[in-house]
């Protein structure tokens, strides 16, 4: 599987540069591609838990977008089977405009769930997400880790097949942090799958069976989480 993105060094904007370009069979656009995810063949088990790990810009974030559907691959076929939630960027998926309260319900139609199911689980996930009485407040006027804390409480709450996760973690206080990975290894305990980018390889460690270490858009290393982890701190301290 591949995901190529391109840089355009000309487009054509005009119809009259249009029939000029296609009287002179000249390309109505030139581009070279910038960055590309290659080579990319894995499959991740019902009930594995895999991480994404390797430097900024080495492509995980992409990875897990495929995953997630938002880009559909350049190149080979990618398939999943099950209910998936994602927290991929911090507040994606919000109106700003909205509660908090009135985007958890617009989340759970958008995940498939009735109004009903929605409300068994409201109390639950703003007990969790710990807003207190900003669940009626725009969520424009959030901080960060409130934000992070309605997205992750909203995602798992809709207990899907698989949970995506990138760099959530980072955002919140260490009490906020360790409540979302108990939250997850009881998600992961039930047979969800868990696949996640993050920086944070003590994290990886515990949360993960196996990790995949990307590096400049392609596979450098597979295989359990422990081993890769500390392959890729070896050449960091290195470096």
């Amino acid at each position: 599987m591949a995901k190529r993105f391109y840089r355009y060094e000309h487009r054509t904007t005009s119809l009259r540069e249009f029939f000029i370009r296609t009287v002179l069979r000249r390309p109505l656009a030139m581009r070279r591609a910038c960055f590309s995810l290659e080579g990319i063949s894995l499959d991740i088990r019902r009930g594995e838990s895999v991480a994404f790990i390797g430097r900024n810009g080495s492509g995980k974030s992409t990875a897990l977008r495929l995953i997630a559907g938002i880009y559909a691959p350049s190149a080979g076929e990618l398939r999943v089977t099950g209910r998936i939630a994602s927290v991929i960027e911090l507040g994606a998926g919000f109106n700003p405009e909205l509660t908090g309260r009135e985007n958890v319900e617009l989340y759970g139609a958008v995940m498939g769930l009735k109004r009903r199911e929605v409300a068994v689980h409201f109390d639950a996930i703003v007990d969790f997400a710990d807003l207190g009485d900003f669940v009626d407040e725009p969520v424009k006027y959030y901080s960060s880790g409130m934000q992070a804390r309605l997205a992750f409480a909203v995602t798992v709450a809709v207990e899907p097949d698989i949970l995506l996760l990138d760099e959530v973690l980072a955002v919140g206080d260490a009490v906020f942090r360790e409540r979302c990975l108990a939250r997850l290894e009881r998600f992961r305990a039930r047979g969800g799958t868990l696949v996640v980018v993050s920086h944070d390889l003590q994290q990886v460690r515990r949360l993960c069976d196996r990790a995949v270490w990307l590096e400049k858009g392609r596979v450098r290393q597979e295989g359990p989480a422990a081993m890769v982890t500390l392959a890729y701190e070896a050449e960091a301290q290195e470096g």
